[in-house]
């Protein structure tokens, strides 16, 4: 039984959606009528989702979902909360799910490395003929990361390709080790590596959070926290006495796992750093984006924070939102 009154469920299913365009309306409204909030793509090649909601909410949402055929093996990893981990709900039509360049396109149902559940995964992380490849973004390793990990320097996806070329290709003869956050990333990407020549690839299934969950390995060899795209930022992965800080604030340089947004809306770049120094340098990233807001007073993201809170108050909504608001206020 949960202890918490909301639920954030992650998933992903390659299957064919014929008319997506179709299926991406009828989708938002079934959504909407469940009054589910989060971020979900839809593509021919079949359908990614994040979304949050009470557990009764969410609890629907997969009843029905896997009453489709399409849908019925769907896994979803699922996270206790205590509040909604999104702000709207949009479900979006798109070219893939997963995009890469027309060049570099895979279908996991056609190419894929060997999947490997989180015993076999901690087992293979510990071989010393294995090169363990970060399938996610490099702000994303920053905040934390599998032990040995590669650090992919690449912003987007579509980079991966690229990347591998110029810095593994004269590895073809090594085993390959992906993972990701919840395994849709890394599905590709071997594809992708087997289609560059590399023989012996795995990867991670279920990605990062389904081994955090997992009674056995408990997340372990795993340092710092994992970066999620939504409202939490990051979550804890490792679940035993090993778990610690790797990321280090931008500011003071001591250890922190905190992501802010810059204080200025034209930057709002999201940056580490700790409490003090979030007071300390009033939230900005730097001093350029500081002075910026002297002359464009407008663009502090403190004025639309304070018009929030003004708001939740006046109309006495979502009190949980108004401390958030209060707190940055």
């Amino acid at each position: 039984m949960s202890k918490k009154p909301y639920r954030v469920l992650l998933y992903y299913m390659f299957v064919t959606i014929e008319n997506p365009e179709e299926f991406a309306k009828e989708h938002l409204k079934f959504c909407k009528d469940l009054d589910l909030r989060g971020r979900i793509l839809v593509a021919k090649e079949g359908i990614n989702g994040t979304l949050s909601g009470t557990v009764e909410q969410t609890e629907k949402y997969m009843a029905l979902m896997h009453a489709d055929e399409r849908f019925k093996d769907m896994v979803f990893k699922i996270d206790e909360a205590e509040d909604h981990a999104f702000k709207k709900m949009y479900v979006r039509k798109r070219k893939s799910i997963i995009t890469l360049e027309n060049e570099d396109e895979v279908n996991p149902n056609d190419i894929v490395g060997e999947y490997l559940k989180p015993r076999e995964f901690y087992e293979m992380l510990q071989r010393d003929d294995v090169i363990v490849v970060d399938g996610r973004n490099d702000y994303e390793y920053e905040i934390g990361h599998f032990r040995g990990a590669v650090k992919p320097d690449v912003k987007n996806f579509k980079q991966f390709p690229e990347w591998i070329e110029e810095n593994l290709s004269k590895h073809k003869d090594k085993k390959i080790l992906t993972y990701c956050t919840g395994g849709i990333r890394c599905e590709k990407l071997t594809g992708v590596l087997l289609n560059k020549g590399f023989k012996d690839v795995y990867h991670l299934e279920g990605g990062i959070v389904t081994y955090s969950k997992d009674p056995e390995v408990q997340g372990k060899l795993f340092d710092g926290k994992c970066y999620v795209f939504d409202e939490r930022i990051s979550v804890k992965i490792n679940q035993t006495e090993e778990d610690k800080v790797i990321s280090k604030c931008s500011h003071c340089g001591k250890p922190c796992d905190r992501y802010i947004n810059c204080t200025n809306d034209d930057c709002h770049d999201q940056h580490l750093c700790c409490e003090e120094c979030e007071e300390k340098y009033e939230g900005f990233c730097s001093q350029n984006c500081k002075d910026y807001i002297i002359l464009h007073p407008e663009r502090d993201a403190r004025v639309r924070i304070k018009a929030k809170l003004e708001m939740y108050e006046k109309y006495k909504q979502n009190p949980r939102k108004a401390d958030y608001f209060r707190k940055l206020g």
